[in-house]
């Protein structure tokens, strides 16, 4: 769990990326879980996109992708996503 000063720190670090996936109207599956999962790994920041045409709620697409890939949401704003995860081998973000 995240505290207050460490979403600070990490909305400020991830207000340059730009999304990398997008949930759209099949929303969220398996496939999809592994993929972020691989890239939180590679990159431990990162954002993804709600389309209009999502079927669910962005809240609950950013539950089901936490839940299943072990990360922590940091924002949610918009129809955007920011999720953080602590990569095993290629740490490359110091928490406050």
């Amino acid at each position: 769990m995240l505290t207050g000063k460490q979403k600070r720190f990490l909305r400020s670090e991830a207000h340059h990326l730009n999304p990398i996936f997008q949930v759209g109207k099949g929303g969220v599956n398996e496939n999809m879980i592994k993929q972020v999962s691989n890239a939180l790994e590679a990159r431990e920041l990162m954002k993804i996109s709600v389309l209009q045409n999502c079927e669910d709620d962005k809240k609950t697409v950013a539950n089901q992708l936490s839940e299943g890939t072990g990360a922590d949401i940091v924002q949610i704003i918009g129809n955007t996503i920011i999720l953080y995860k602590e990569s095993k081998e290629n740490k490359q973000i110091q928490l406050p």
